[in-house]
This record gives C-alpha cells, structure tokens and sequence, in this order.
C-alpha cells in the first residue's frame, strides 16, 4: 500500500522513524516520530496508544525498520508495517 494513500485514509497512522537522531534532524518523514531502533524495546510503553493503530516503520534502506517491525509485532502491535526501500525510496517518489 502507498504511504500517501494510509496517511489520507487512516489519520491515526503513526510514522516511526528508527534511524539515529542524526539521521532523523537530517531528513524525515513530516509528522513522524523518531525512535531509535536501539532504544525502541526501553521505549514500547510510549507507543501503547498506537497498539491497535497502523504503524509505518522506516530507516534509510529497510533494515532496521524490519528489525523494528518485528519488535513491535512481537510486543502486540496488530497494524505494522515497514516502509520498503526506507527513506531512500520515499524521496525518490517525492521527486
């Protein structure tokens, strides 16, 4: 599914950027929250709001974020989903 397209038919989508916070003050997704990958199991209890929301994971290429998906989908998260191609892809098609 196209990300423009969740974003305008579900505005409980959340956008998670696990990239470092270098990386996320760089470039990022608009409205996205940025949670590092390797913080992301200290910090699940911030999410619990979004346990039964879609969740759009990303990072640059897609790696972390399907290490990051699995985690939350581990942890209860029903809707998550990884952002393929990462932020690379996503500014191509911004193009």
């Amino acid at each position: 599914m196209e990300l423009n397209i969740l974003l305008k038919n579900n505005k409980k989508t959340l956008i998670l950027d696990v990239r470092t916070s270098g990386e996320y003050s760089t470039f990022n997704i608009p409205k996205s929250k940025n949670i590092p990958v390797h913080e992301l199991k200290s910090k699940l209890n911030t999410l619990d709001l979004y346990k039964n929301s879609t969740i759009v994971v990303y990072c640059a290429s897609g790696a972390r974020s399907n290490s990051a998906a699995k985690i939350l989908s581990r942890n209860g998260f029903n809707s998550v989903y990884n952002l393929k191609g990462g932020i690379s892809s996503y500014i191509s098609k911004k193009k």
